[in-house]
């Protein structure tokens, strides 16, 4: 995370040419250090004031062939005034460090956008690698587009002649050269990045000497070549302008911060029990480095263990949480139905992948909705809530958290691999803005009954264990009534299920009403969940713009879902359900609204690109309703 105050650019050419908004990929093999010289563009875009979205994208391989299509690896940036919810999706500019990342990434430039390629790379063997019969920087088939050839090797060894690296060490900065040109085209203050080269390889002087040459070396190579007029500028964003701290932030990164901030308004510890998995793994690790008392993450052996943990430090009085991706929630099944039983505040975070099994590890879906929904044995209903946006994964942690401890349950929290690693500016609210906390903490120990109820929300009491008149038997087995008891009546085990499912039900009144995004009466509303938000949200704005008759709506509540919902769905001729799976969310939504609803499913590792959205929606509406 990048911390910063809300202010413009120290670099502001009077002659810069200004932009409402630019997206730009950096690509190249996985030894480029391509997601490292993204990350630090997006940092300084947001720095500057601008809306800023990313995209890294990671090949699935762990190490594929050097050059070759499967191991490129890319990080994908979208910078703008006002409306950027979305990493874009056409390219104005690419760099390519390779023959492979420019051909994996043809098909998504505009015509006229910028390509800027390392040269040196592409001889006889890397051309083969990517399947170019001809070179294509000589045979005219990139016409339609400005290309700029660059000797970003050559000129990367030159600039570090005399220090005491090997060519292969040498070559590895040219990252950052690429990086000082580009921070020439978009002006960026050089020293912040200095500064970030030296914090990075404090260890290694070396290094740090040679990167921040290669970095100067590029910046100047932009301002000598000549290659364009003028230096180009994004608009900023006055709504950065408001006092506050903002941090250029990944969902993972908010997700750990939403529980840390939501433990401490409420007064608790926290206690994250978790197995490395990707895409998930970041929330571990950002709770790692807090070292705080109040702040623990303990890493188990697996999701097992992970969430058994968290359970245990529920039952001790502390905020239990833990994080996975769907083949950990997979395993954590048996160990929810024991928080949904025993009714223990808990939040479990899954960050879904493109699935089954091992599936694409590094690719988004989300396909986990009906295993958050229905993948356990018994009757078990759970809250399940979604993320919309990398920020946003602070806000729905929140929420999940004061679900779980307003009502005394197990809460899951989807998130995917698009928000996981992506990031945006974000004003990070201080702990004191957050509303307070319902604990159901009980100390004294006159009338207590393990069981008895909350006439508001039906949680039972959260005793310690160990205080004195508390004591009270707790575990997987049924329980009878008020006393918690073991019970194995036919009829107190019904009437125990239903408690169970009716204090889930209440959650949904402590939800707002329901609110569409445009005309409420439209004839067809676009309806989505999770990180389909931006893809819709920008579509709907773009259709009516265009004065088409298009509304839009974006669940974060999957279960329960909202009291009005089916009344508000109702009011629309035309509902269409997208989502990154086969039509999840539709089904539920069909069975529990009993409306007929149309939707669109996309399975291929991949986010909704805006103008698929708005073509689904122009031949919806050209079909009577």
């Amino acid at each position: 995370m990048n911390q910063a105050t809300a202010s413009p650019a120290a670099i502001e050419p009077d002659d810069a040419c200004l932009l409402a908004e630019i997206t730009l990929k950096f690509a190249g093999d996985s030894g480029d250090g391509i997601q490292l010289a993204g990350q630090q563009f997006a940092q300084l875009a947001s720095a500057a004031g601008e809306r800023v979205r990313t995209l890294p994208d990671f090949p699935a391989e762990i190490r594929s062939p050097v050059g070759t299509l499967g191991g490129v690896s890319g990080f994908q940036v979208r910078a703008g005034g006002e409306q950027v919810l979305t990493p874009g999706d056409r390219l104005d500019l690419l760099v390519a460090m390779n023959p492979a990342a420019l051909r994996s990434n043809l098909d998504k430039l505009k015509p006229g956008a910028i390509v800027l390629v390392n040269e040196d790379a592409f001889g006889a063997a890397n051309l083969g690698k990517a399947g170019f019969a001809a070179n294509p920087l000589e045979d005219g088939s990139l016409r339609a587009y400005r290309v700029f050839s660059v000797p970003m090797g050559m000129l990367t060894r030159n600039a570090l002649k005399g220090l005491p690296l090997s060519t292969r060490e040498k070559d590895r900065s040219r990252n950052f050269f690429a990086l000082g040109l580009i921070c020439w085209l978009f002006p960026r203050p050089l020293e912040d990045v200095e500064a970030f080269i030296e914090r990075r390889f404090a260890a290694n002087p070396e290094l740090a000497e040679a990167n921040r040459r290669a970095f100067r070396t590029g910046w100047n190579y932009g301002e000598t070549a000549e290659f364009f007029v003028s230096p180009l500028r994004v608009a900023g964003s006055e709504r950065l302008r408001e006092p506050g701290v903002y941090r250029f932030v990944t969902g993972n990164a908010a997700v750990a911060k939403g529980m840390v901030a939501a433990a401490r308004r409420a007064g608790l510890p926290l206690l994250l029990g978790g197995y490395p998995i990707t895409p998930a793994t970041e929330v571990m690790q950002e709770l790692a480095r807090l070292r705080e008392p109040d702040v623990r993450m303990f890493q188990a052996e697996d999701e097992i263990a992970a969430i058994g943990s968290a359970i245990g430090a529920s039952f001790a009085g502390a905020l239990g949480a833990t994080s996975t991706s769907g083949p950990g929630l997979s395993l954590m099944g048996e160990f929810l139905n024991l928080a949904v039983i025993a009714e223990l505040p808990l939040v479990v975070v899954d960050v879904m992948r493109a699935g089954p099994s091992t599936g694409i590890p590094t690719k988004t879906e989300q396909a986990d909705l009906l295993q958050a929904l229905h993948g356990r044995h018994g009757e078990s209903p759970m809250p399940v809530l979604a993320c919309a946006s990398p920020a946003d994964c602070y806000h729905a942690t929140v929420e999940a958290c004061r679900i779980a401890l307003r009502y005394m349950t197990p809460v899951i929290v989807l998130s995917d691999l698009s928000l996981s690693g992506s990031a945006e500016v974000w004003r990070e609210p201080h702990v004191d803005e957050l509303a307070p906390f319902h604990v159901h903490r009980v100390t004294d120990p006159d009338g207590f009954q393990p069981y008895r109820r909350d006439p508001e929300t039906l949680a039972r009491p959260w005793a310690l264990p160990g205080t004195p008149g508390l004591e009270h038997v707790i575990g997987g087995l049924e329980k009878a009534g008020d006393s918690g008891a073991v019970c194995y009546e036919p009829e107190n085990h019904e009437a125990m299920v239903q408690l169970r499912a009716d204090k889930i039900d209440r959650i949904a009144q402590d939800y707002p009403a329901t609110e569409i995004h445009g005309d409420p009466d439209a004839r067809l509303l676009l309806l989505g969940w999770g990180s389909t938000h931006g893809a819709i949200r920008e579509a709907t704005d773009q259709l009516r713009a265009a004065g088409r008759p298009v509304a839009c709506l974006h669940l974060r509540h999957l279960n329960p879902l909202p009291r009005d919902l089916a009344e508000v769905l109702r009011r629309h001729p035309q509902v269409a359900v997208l989502e990154n799976n086969s039509g999840q969310l539709w089904r539920h939504l069909r069975a529990s609204c009993l409306l007929d609803l149309k939707r669109l499913g996309k399975v291929q590792g991949t986010a909704f690109h805006v103008p698929e959205i708005i073509a689904y929606a122009e031949s919806l509406l050209e079909t009577p309703a």
